[in-house]
């Protein structure tokens, strides 16, 4: 499986936008993005003129990175939502957001959704009771996301109030912070995903 190594702050300076890739860092003076405003690179002060492909291509590239995926399973989720009824933008933000990893970071269970991602590899998340270590899985209303009992006592979760950050709870979802439990209550609606993103250009880019 490809993945990437890089600094994570580079990714953030590209897009211009902080993709909250490294948890708290992300909220405070630190972040990349704010002490640097510029892409990265050797040419990144220089003005260009960037046309409608180009627009494109970033909000295509500034979606795979918020989401940590890659480019042959973001085509996937892509061909996925153009199958689906509806409209094809909003298709694709709730297949990406009803992933276990993003469910456990939209809870505030995990910093950053590589956190999670990891985590949830490393069996530390039971799904409707059972132990789960695919990221991937489509999580759907009803369903309910706990720490593992052999888990919560483990150095990351003893404190997981201050995963939030500058975050909230989404509405579609519920925490039950004391117990590290959460629950999806519906599939989330357009106007309830706070992601920085204008699908239909992505849309418009695989549609070329």
């Amino acid at each position: 499986m490809a993945v990437y190594t890089g600094p994570k702050c580079r990714l953030c300076r590209r897009e211009g936008v902080r993709l909250f890739l490294k948890g708290d860092r992300c909220y405070s003076v630190k972040c990349g993005v704010e002490k640097r405003k510029f892409p990265p690179g050797q040419h990144g002060q220089a003005q260009r003129k960037v046309e409608e492909y180009g627009l494109q291509l970033r909000e295509k590239q500034k979606l795979k990175r918020i989401y940590w995926i890659m480019e042959r399973p973001f085509r996937n989720y892509y061909d996925e939502a153009v199958r689906r009824k509806g409209r094809t933008g909003e298709n694709l933000l709730r297949l990406l957001e009803t992933r276990l990893d993003n469910v456990v970071y939209r809870l505030g269970l995990a910093p950053n959704r590589r956190s999670a991602r990891l985590w949830v590899c490393h069996g530390h998340f039971v799904l409707n009771g059972k132990k789960v270590t695919i990221p991937s899985i489509q999580v759907r209303p009803g369903d309910t996301i706990e720490v593992r009992e052999r888990s919560k006592t483990n150095a990351p979760f003893l404190n997981v109030g201050r995963y939030a950050g500058g975050r909230r709870v989404p509405e579609w979802l519920d925490l039950d912070a004391q117990n590290l439990r959460g629950r999806m209550l519906t599939l989330p609606k357009r106007d309830q995903v706070d992601t920085d993103v204008h699908e239909q250009l992505i849309v418009e880019f695989y549609s070329r």
